[in-house]
């Protein structure tokens, strides 16, 4: 960044009086402060990395404090970020402020096949950090694992299950499911049995996988009794709120079974406890419009139950469904995984966790493995006139929330612009929307949510100017205080 783009994060600082997720104030006053691996850390590992400000004092009301050498305190900074797995790179920026000499130290996200970025002398577990809100947090053992099984291809659906046999499969679900697919694979067709368990990761040697169990097993939850579905129906928008009986919930189950059978009685749960809407056409004929579309529903309980961690980690975790009176919850255990962000969902292709759950599937049950699941479910609702679906990834969970968008007198909301409204869009995609009207850096930061404008001016603003996609009011001062940003065409 340059100097001056330092002095107005700086500027914001001093007053929102607070840190960001992105930034974090070190006082630096009279050395270079001794822990700096946990930033260091959580920044490389967090999606678009992050800026240490040396100079400001946190533990002072955000005071300017300055820097004690700007020279030494990059040397300091540079050894280490030295000590970090893999080494960090800092890019430092050095401005007056205040009357007093600031620091900053870039830090770039590091490649998702070389996360997580931890401090050596530490060690993975217990020197891997990751950015909770303003805080460095030491990150799990579980969310090193997360990213141990991607750099390593660990494939957990794959191992096997103790305690059980090629006899615990059901023999009337295996006979329907080598029919079918010996129908839809040719090169399988002449194969035994056995042969086809071992080639479509049902069995590993004489014993069922995870895999095997989950899909064909005849009763899973005798070796994974927490490998199931919860839902539940809450009296109001939060957990706790009961009912004019005392009630905590209107409505609550545990579905068990293989994943096929799990799917389609949580289905049926969610069916059975939507309001529906009753319109009346121009005929008289009446229809009933359901809360949430189905066929979004089912995506996204079908996607809980193939991408969750089928992991040691993760065995005493359901597949949570929770439905409020204002919105549908599904959350499973399991962040996104390998390199996908929730920016990318419907987007780009991602990889996949559990491909052998995911392929048979597609033979068992006739679903899609093309990656067409995210779309499907924001067309879905939009065709519903319902506000877009939500995906959150926070350390080790994934969740999905649909919003059934009714008014206080329970009608649905509009379908007014729904089409622009409910699309996947991205970071970019955003703000080209919101640049249909002249736009400050600074009002397209506090739309993103990021506290930054400068960073957002580098990531996301300055490559669209250069695309052609977003054009300035005042071209002949690019660096203008006055400056504004509005779709170009």
């Amino acid at each position: 960044m340059l100097p001056r783009e330092l002095c107005a994060l700086a500027d914001q600082i001093k007053g929102r009086k607070r840190e960001f997720q992105n930034v974090e104030v070190k006082a630096a006053r009279t050395s270079t402060p001794p822990k700096l691996y946990d930033t260091l850390s959580s920044f490389s590992n967090q999606t678009g990395g992050g800026i240490i400000v040396f100079g400001i004092d946190e533990g002072s009301g955000y005071e300017t404090s300055g820097v004690y050498d700007a020279q030494d305190l990059q040397i300091q900074v540079k050894n280490a970020a030295e000590q970090m797995e893999p080494a960090v790179r800092p890019f430092f920026t050095v401005a007056e402020y205040d009357g007093k000499t600031i620091v900053s130290a870039e830090i770039a996200e590091c490649a998702s096949e070389d996360k997580p970025c931890f401090y050596k002398p530490a060690g993975r577990i217990r020197g891997s950090y990751v950015r909770v809100g303003e805080a460095d947090m030491p990150m799990t053992e579980y969310e090193v694992y997360n990213y141990e099984v991607y750099r390593k291809e660990i494939r957990d659906e794959l191992r096997t299950v103790d305690r059980a046999t090629v006899d615990d499969l059901n023999r009337d679900l295996l006979t329907a499911y080598f029919a079918k697919l010996r129908l839809e694979k040719q090169q399988l067709s002449k194969q035994d049995d056995r042969k086809i368990m071992q080639l479509q990761g049902i069995i590993s040697g004489e014993a069922p996988t995870v895999c095997g169990m989950m899909l064909l097993g005849d009763y899973p939850q005798a070796y994974f009794p927490q490998m199931s579905v919860t839902a539940m129906v809450v009296n109001g928008t939060e957990i706790g709120v009961t009912g004019d009986n005392g009630e905590r919930f209107a409505d609550s189950k545990r579905f068990e079974g293989t994943i096929p059978q799990m799917l389609e009685e949580t289905l049926s749960f969610v069916y059975r406890n939507m309001r529906n809407a009753v319109v009346i056409d121009g005929t008289g004929r009446r229809a009933d419009i359901p809360e949430y579309p189905m066929i979004a529903v089912r995506e996204i309980i079908l996607n809980a139950l193939i991408h969750r961690d089928y992991s040691i980690h993760t065995e005493d975790s359901p597949v949570r469904v929770i439905m409020f009176s204002d919105r549908l919850e599904v959350e499973n255990p399991g962040g996104l995984y390998g390199r996908l962000t929730v920016e990318d969902l419907g987007k780009e292709p991602g990889d996949t966790r559990n491909p052998f759950i995911a392929g048979n599937l597609e033979v068992m049950i006739n679903t899609e493995n093309r990656f067409s699941g995210v779309p499907t479910i924001y067309e879905e609702m939009r065709k519903a006139g319902l506000k877009p679906p939500v995906f959150e990834s926070k350390r080790g969970r994934f969740k999905v929330t649909l919003y059934n968008g009714r008014t206080g007198n329970g009608k649905q909301a509009s379908r007014e612009n729904k089409e622009e409204e409910t699309a996947p869009w991205t970071v970019k995609d955003r703000i080209v929307r919101y640049c249909r009207e002249p736009r400050t850096k600074a009002e397209i930061a506090e739309m993103l949510g990021i506290g930054t404008p400068y960073y957002v001016m580098a990531r996301y603003i300055a490559p669209l100017i250069e695309e052609g996609v977003i054009s300035m009011t005042i071209p002949e001062k690019p660096r203008s205080k006055n400056q504004k940003y509005y779709r170009a065409g």
